[in-house]
């Protein structure tokens, strides 16, 4: 399925950059270009084409892993997209990572000491998270750590120091959104028979959680983790924005200023070929999860 999936983000990516008002032409030589050059421009980089024609070209280059060159620069994009892909593959990582590690075990305690002080606060603290946007957290980060305290660089990610800022900013919005998702699995887990007759054989708590409960509420939580990764690499093009970055989000958003149609949409169809790929991994990590998904199999 992920072939027909990209063939509609290309699809539909394509025809945004297309209908967008403005000519590429004119924004690549400048207002005061003669109508001639203007028509060069254009017929050299296909834009007389039809639609379709268009489109099916361009589709037919990005599956052969020929993004081409930029209409502005002329360097290949994919020299460019190479030189950016680390650093924006990093910060989703982190972000994750922080995601998980704050969010799964929350979500466990939360669980666990249902109704009590700690859930009430924990589940403060995710309504929270969730509902503020990574782009107003990082500029308060900004604020806070850089300007009044002098503790961490504001923008760059060459250090541990650039990275923790942009982590958190990037990733407090995923982790209330696994700790919720964990403590929902693990209440509806925890009240099974096989965890009282768990209980009644002599079981220890920290066993019956870890060991019976965690691994069979994971399967809802691997999908929100799987998901999360898709939005942690949406909203780094924001956040490598805020934090000067120099990922593909940044790349994308000044290729959007400039109406350069070739990296915008190549940008994007690496990051769906990203989240196609991890989606697929979840698919294949619940087999592992989970024995009667296993057993289907065999």
């Amino acid at each position: 399925m992920m072939v027909p999936v990209l063939l509609g983000v290309l699809f539909i990516i394509f025809t945004l950059t297309y209908m967008a008002p403005g000519d590429p032409a004119t924004i690549i030589l400048g207002e005061a270009a003669s109508q001639e050059a203007l028509n060069e421009v254009r017929e050299e980089l296909g834009l007389n084409d039809p639609f379709l024609v268009q489109f099916a070209t361009f589709a037919f280059s990005i599956f052969t892993l020929d993004f081409g060159n930029s209409w502005n620069t002329g360097r290949p994009i994919i020299e460019d997209l190479a030189a950016r892909f680390p650093a924006t593959i990093q910060l989703a990582f982190m972000g994750t990572m922080l995601a998980v590690t704050m969010g799964i075990p929350l979500g466990i305690i939360s669980a666990t000491k249902q109704y009590s002080i700690f859930d009430a606060g924990a589940t403060f603290l995710a309504l929270l998270g969730a509902s503020i946007p990574n782009f107003w957290l990082g500029m308060m980060l900004i604020m806070l750590f850089t300007v009044n305290l002098g503790m961490l660089p504001p923008s760059g990610f060459a250090t541990p120091a650039h990275w923790v800022m942009p982590t958190i900013a990037i990733g407090t919005s995923g982790a209330a959104i696994i700790m919720r998702m964990t403590r929902s699995s693990m209440l509806e887990v925890i009240r099974q028979d096989y965890i009282r007759t768990a209980r009644a054989k002599g079981q220890t708590e920290s066993k019956i959680i870890l060991n019976h409960a965690l691994k069979n509420a994971l399967i809802p939580v691997m999908t929100v983790v799987g998901l999360q990764i898709g939005f942690l690499l949406g909203g780094a093009v924001i956040t490598e924005s805020i934090f000067s970055i120099p990922g593909i989000g940044t790349y994308m958003i000044g290729a959007i200023g400039q109406r350069d149609r070739p990296i915008i949409i190549s940008s994007v169809v690496v990051l769906a070929v990203i989240f196609s790929f991890v989606n697929l991994l979840v698919d294949i990590l619940y087999a592992y999860a989970d024995p009667r998904i296993r057993s289907q199999y065999k």
